[in-house]
């Protein structure tokens, strides 16, 4: 156990993790050249289309060092603010951690945010500073930021780039005499911690733990502690490139097991796996279950591919412990699920691998956030669909999620930045110059506010250079308001949202607008309205289709014309009654990009 190392790598969003990690594999051997690409641990095509990591991803290298064999397990994770539960399962399996720095940018928010995340757990932090080939690279301003956020020595940050290989050596050397090697009894009852899951449709669910204590060797008989299930490990192994069956693994590995677990419900992330004979005495602690930020409704596009629908949610779950999905119906959109992503992003990558893995054609509604409502009667219902919000008579106060926002831009777009987050119906907490032409700004936002174009605009204001990164601080009392929106009367609930009653008429009178582009004319006249409860606060028409029936009419009375016009009349309200509104997906989506 003293020559195994287990480690992960975090960084910001773009600053090189899944680069070095190439490098390291490619110098440790682990990765022949024959079957070297860029990137090579993300394995989904959306991962290499967009040049983000998804998913964490865990692999087992040999370096021989000083005359010694080592055995280092290595956790890839993702940069971005919305996968930063990935990261904190990585976390909770090693016992340190590569915080890689961009020399050309600095330390940006989500370094700041993933470091707190590694040291809560006490993990050793090796300060590595990446893309040190570039010419725009600032080495002697970012050193001072690392030492001054870290308190570490000068001489303790590793110089280093993905691209041309510099500093691999000293990084493996630093992994190895700087982490220490992991801890446990190899007699005690087995105790491993599962901290990834994925479906294979030959041998079913396949767990990714890492021991404790203890040893598991294969055909053991083992149970799963939280969810009481028992399994005989039929295969288990290391994790190289690919899978790499073994005879016993022990305290300090990390590895898989295959045990024909055929429902996904019967695996959770963070669960405990231990011998039904020799059981250990308590789970492992210290693994939280994640909370949603952003709700939305995902609906299949045939009816009848409801199940199948559930079934693919089902498998996505288990490579992805922070979705969360339930059943609901819309009048709308007929029977789906209520589902909880971590960010917009997130419900992003989740359609499109939906789409591509599964073959699922899905409808989202319009993202929320979950709301607290106090009714009258002195009760607290969890709101996290419009629909689902009770009569206006019957609420006494709505609360709405809060969160404190760190942004770290260059010093010359503060104006701008905080015009941003104020018309967010943000609070400035405070203001911090981090160096001088770099601030860090924190403000207080309403969750609402920063799920749909906040980062983008973040983005564009400051040319690609702030930083954003934010955790929840509770919920406050809002003025909240339910805005419908009506096709002749009729209210389509996929697209109520929940909104601050100053933006309301804003909001309303830019949907209709965008809707009377959307839906297609019809034979009769369409009225799209935006109302609050009984109030109508804005109007668009569509004007209806329609044949000219006085065409036959040339000359002669007045009369003969009018009673044709009549009759169409009546046929027009007629169809009006009965006429049926198919509103297109377009619509759905053009709500989300509302500007």
């Amino acid at each position: 156990m003293k020559n195994i190392r287990n480690f992960c790598i975090i960084a910001h969003i773009d600053h090189g993790k899944s680069t070095l990690a190439d490098r390291l594999l490619g110098f440790t051997g682990t990765v022949s050249e024959r079957d070297s690409q860029a990137q090579v641990l993300d394995d989904m095509d959306i991962e290499r289309e967009r040049g983000i990591t998804i998913k964490s991803h865990a692999i087992q290298m040999d370096y021989p060092f000083e005359g010694e064999k080592y055995v280092l397990n290595l956790i890839d994770t993702p940069g971005h603010v919305d996968f930063s539960y990935e990261v904190s399962r990585s976390i909770a399996a090693c016992e340190g951690a590569l915080l890689i720095i961009d020399a050309t940018q600095g330390i940006q928010a989500q370094t700041i945010s993933n470091l707190y995340l590694a040291l809560e757990h006490d993990l050793t932090i090796i300060p590595i500073m990446n893309k040190m080939d570039m010419d725009s690279a600032m080495p002697l301003e970012v050193e001072d930021q690392i030492v001054e956020l870290l308190g570490c020595d000068p001489s303790e940050i590793i110089p280093a780039s993905g691209k041309t290989g510099m500093g691999i050596e000293e990084i493996l050397a630093a992994i190895i005499k700087r982490i220490p090697a992991p801890t446990g009894d190899i007699n005690a009852p087995l105790q491993a911690l599962i901290f990834d899951s994925v479906f294979n449709s030959f041998r079913g669910i396949i767990a990714y733990f890492r021991i404790f204590n203890g040893q598991i060797r294969k055909g053991d008989l083992v149970k799963f502690v939280n969810t009481g299930k028992e399994y005989n490990a039929d295969e288990i192994g290391i994790l190289r490139l690919a899978q790499q069956p073994a005879t016993t693994l022990y305290a300090g590995d990390v590895g898989y097991i295959i045990s024909g677990i055929k429902t996904s419900r019967e695996v959770k992330v963070g669960d405990t796996i231990t011998h039904v004979k020799n059981p250990c005495l308590k789970a492992i602690e210290g693994f939280s279950n994640v909370k949603p930020m952003v709700y939305a409704g995902i609906y299949p596009l045939n009816a009848e591919d409801y199940e199948e629908l559930r079934a693919s949610l089902e498998k996505l779950q288990l490579n992805d412990a922070s979705l969360v999905f339930e059943p609901e119906s819309s009048v709308a959109l007929g029977f789906g699920f209520r589902c909880g992503f971590l960010g917009l992003l997130h419900m992003e990558i989740i359609q499109e691998r939906l789409d591509r893995e599964f073959d699922m054609g899905v409808i989202s509604t319009v993202p929320n956030v979950s709301f607290k409502c106090y009714t009258t009667k002195g009760g607290l219902i969890e709101v996290h669909n419009p629909t689902g919000l009770p009569d206006v008579t019957q609420i006494d106060r709505i609360e709405e999620p809060f969160v404190l926002a760190q942004v770290i831009s260059k010093s010359e777009y503060t104006g701008a930045l905080m015009t941003l987050c104020i018309d967010k119906r943000g609070i400035l907490k405070n203001q911090v110059y981090l160096t001088s032409d770099r601030v860090e700004l924190t403000f207080e936002l309403p969750l609402a506010e920063i799920i749909f174009d906040f980062y983008d605009k973040l983005k564009s204001i400051s040319k690609g250079y702030a930083s954003f990164d934010y955790h929840i601080i509770g919920y406050r009392d809002a003025d909240l308001v339910k805005l419908d929106i009506l096709l002749n009367g009729d209210s389509v609930d996929a697209l109520s949202t929940l909104i601050h009653r100053s933006h309301a008429y804003d909001f309303g009178k830019r949907m209709c607008s965008k809707l009377k582009e959307l839906i297609p004319r019809q034979q009769f006249e369409i009225a799209i309205q935006a109302a609050l409860g009984a109030k109508i606060i804005a109007r668009e028409t569509i004007k209806a289709v329609r044949k000219d029936v006085t065409a036959k009419c040339y000359g002669g009375d007045i009369t003969r014309k009018r009673k044709l016009l009549e009759k169409q009349k009546e046929g027009k309200k007629r169809m009006r009654q009965v006429g049926n509104i198919d509103v297109p997906q377009t619509a759905f989506l053009a709500v989300l990009k509302l500007d």
